[in-house]
């Protein structure tokens, strides 16, 4: 079939299972948007106020449901604003395919209107991107592009595409061509299979066109490099010899063990090993919060338990998780007494941060199923009582009575409303890590939060797109006044489309993180910290034709959650501006390069 580039995109969008996609029109997407707009009954386009917002609306989306998130964008300033938030998605490994307009192949490289080498700019923060100059080239191009997007460690891509490609006449040959419907994820047909005439079950063999038609040849040795077995017996035998030698074995879990779908099996290891489990920040909703393994966040801000635990193992297990700075502190004097045993799908991050001294490289969850099968039921520890005497220290600032509204009261008031099923999205900053404290996670995909680059402004693109994935479940965004100012245009998107979304802005009119660290090592020096300025949160709420509550007390805010339950009930947005003290702090807290059992406590 003869199709124009634009509906050729449109296309393989739909045939992998697109049904959602975020962006901002221009120039350079014309044609896209042109056949968006005539194929709006098999693909909805969610229009947002700037385009780093699609970004996060993308990574929202795939955060929350598993699938890729796909973000569309003009050349020039369209595609620069994306960078943010893809860089947002390749530190936290997600999934997501960004599309952008670029000016027409022969005005390429002449510093033309609105014209950036998008490519070079976004190399170093995606796993692949591409330049599509031939419009037969694109069908497979957006193959490919998802296959990388999800295979191994997921990630962002980019897909580049002239505007000139856009409008010119290609080849349109489907994966599936009987209208039955996509095949989701490409995967699932082998290049094996393809070049063998062997048909997906249920499949004509009308519906399959030849291999070379189908995969370009980069997309044909993915398909089958992801299908080569990554780990051998012999590194399940040194796991478990491992095991077996172990005395306090403790496990650090990360946000591999969500991507992966590992949670049950993780839970499972824990037991079996009897052996505690602290979590990333990336992590947090991997294991189940009230398990009497679980010990709380690891690293800076991590409990006492977690800390301590860490520094007394002598195994410790990391699982889908990379040592990140903000977890080890001080490298040289983290885990010292401990062997590391190091799972993980991407063999970069074994002895990048901390030595390992064994590792198996793969899928979580299959290492996981792996080592159940050759495990004994139960493995006995020596950790006699301590992990529990650890839990039991919890700083004082937890229950402080220094304010009449305290963020732990907040968050804990909304879950108790909100519900176990609810998707939690925060933006960067005390709140998030307060978030992350107070929030009772008790299942993956829950809480969607910037953990690698730490993006301030991440927070209401990502609720709208979790909310878009998973409508049935109810969404919150907590977020902090300073957070809030970066994406709050975004309030647009929420009125115009009728996304009952939930937005608590635990307000202390500070920088609030920063605040503290310049109260505890820079002598109170507030440099450029102090936000007590316009606006009103809750008359631009009503600006935007949305609800807005203001809540300075514990009675206030009770109040302002009984009726923004009421608004969310009908389907409307509601946001709480909820006063708190600008000198609460984050608790426990280790000082920057110290060892992480180390922690300011009061």
């Amino acid at each position: 079939m003869q199709y124009i580039g634009a509906r050729i995109l449109i296309e393989a969008l739909i045939e992998q299972g697109v049904d959602t996609v975020f962006g901002y029109p221009g120039g350079a997407v014309l044609f896209i948007y042109d056949e968006l707009y005539k194929h709006r009954d098999r693909i909805q386009h969610i229009l947002v106020g700037h385009e780093q917002h699609a970004a996060h609306a993308a990574d929202g989306y795939a955060r929350s449901s598993g699938k890729v998130g796909v973000c569309i964008a003009t050349s020039g300033p369209g595609a620069t604003n994306l960078v943010t938030g893809i860089a947002t998605a390749a530190m936290d490994s997600v999934p997501m395919v960004a599309i952008t307009g670029n000016v027409s192949t022969n005005l390429l490289g002449k510093d033309s209107f609105q014209e950036v080498d998008i490519a070079g700019i976004t190399m170093p923060v995606v796993k692949h991107n591409w330049i599509v100059k031939d419009v037969n080239a694109l069908a497979e191009t957006v193959r490919e592009a998802f296959i990388v997007a999800q295979s191994g460690r997921p990630g962002p891509v980019l897909i580049d595409i002239p505007k000139d490609i856009t409008a010119a006449l290609g080849e349109w040959i489907p994966l599936r061509s009987n209208g039955k419907g996509p095949i989701k994820n490409i995967e699932s047909i082998s290049a094996d299979k393809l070049a063998a005439g062997i048909i997906p079950e249920g499949a004509d063999p009308s519906e399959i066109r030849g291999e070379d038609e189908v995969l370009s040849a980069r997309a044909r040795r993915l398909v089958t490099r992801n299908r080569r077995p990554t780990f051998t017996d012999e590194d399940i035998d040194r796991a478990v010899s491992l095991f077996r030698e172990a005395k306090r074995p403790m496990i650090y879990a990360g946000g591999g063990v969500i991507i992966s779908d590992a949670s049950g099996e993780l839970t499972q290891l824990a037991e079996r090993l009897n052996a505690p489990v602290a979590l990333s920040l990336m992590g947090v909703g991997a294991f189940p919060r009230e398990h009497r393994l679980y010990t709380g966040l690891i690293g800076m801000h991590g409990t006492v338990a977690s800390n301590k635990a860490v520094q007394k193992a002598d195994l410790l297990i990391a699982v889908g998780a990379r040592f990140s700075d903000r977890v080890t502190s001080s490298a040289d004097h983290f885990a010292k007494g401990a062997k590391i045993l190091h799972f993980d799908i991407d063999p970069a991050e074994v002895n990048k941060n901390v030595g390992a001294h064994a590792w198996v490289v793969g899928d979580i969850k299959k290492i996981i199923a792996k080592l159940l099968k050759v495990l004994p039921q139960h493995i006995k520890t020596d950790w006699e009582g301590n992990i529990e005497k650890w839990k039991e220290k919890i700083p004082k600032a937890h229950h402080s009575s220094s304010s009449i509204l305290h963020p732990r009261f907040i968050i804990e008031e909304t879950a108790k409303r909100l519900g176990y099923d609810a998707i939690v999205a925060t933006d960067v900053g005390q709140h998030q890590i307060w978030t992350a404290q107070f929030y009772p996670f008790t299942r993956p995909r829950s809480f969607l939060t910037s953990g690698g680059l730490g993006t301030m402004g991440f927070g209401l693109g990502a609720a709208i797109g979790a909310k878009l994935a998973n409508p049935k479940r109810p969404t919150v965004l907590f977020t902090g006044d300073g957070s809030f100012r970066m994406n709050c245009g975004e309030l647009a998107t929420l009125s115009s489309y009728q996304i009952p979304i939930l937005i608590v802005i635990i307000n202390n009119t500070v920088l609030g993180m920063v605040r503290q660290w310049q109260t505890l090592f820079y002598e109170e020096r507030y440099s450029e910290t102090i936000l007590d300025r316009p606006p009103d949160f809750v008359k631009l709420a009503d600006a935007y034709g949305l609800r807005g509550y203001h809540a300075e007390n514990e009675r206030t805010f009770i109040e302002a959650l009984d009726f923004a339950m009421k608004d969310l009930s009908s389907g409307l947005s509601a946001l709480i501006d909820a006063r708190i003290n600008r000198d609460e702090k984050v608790l426990p807290m280790v000082p920057g390069g110290r060892p992480i059992d180390e922690q300011i406590l009061i």
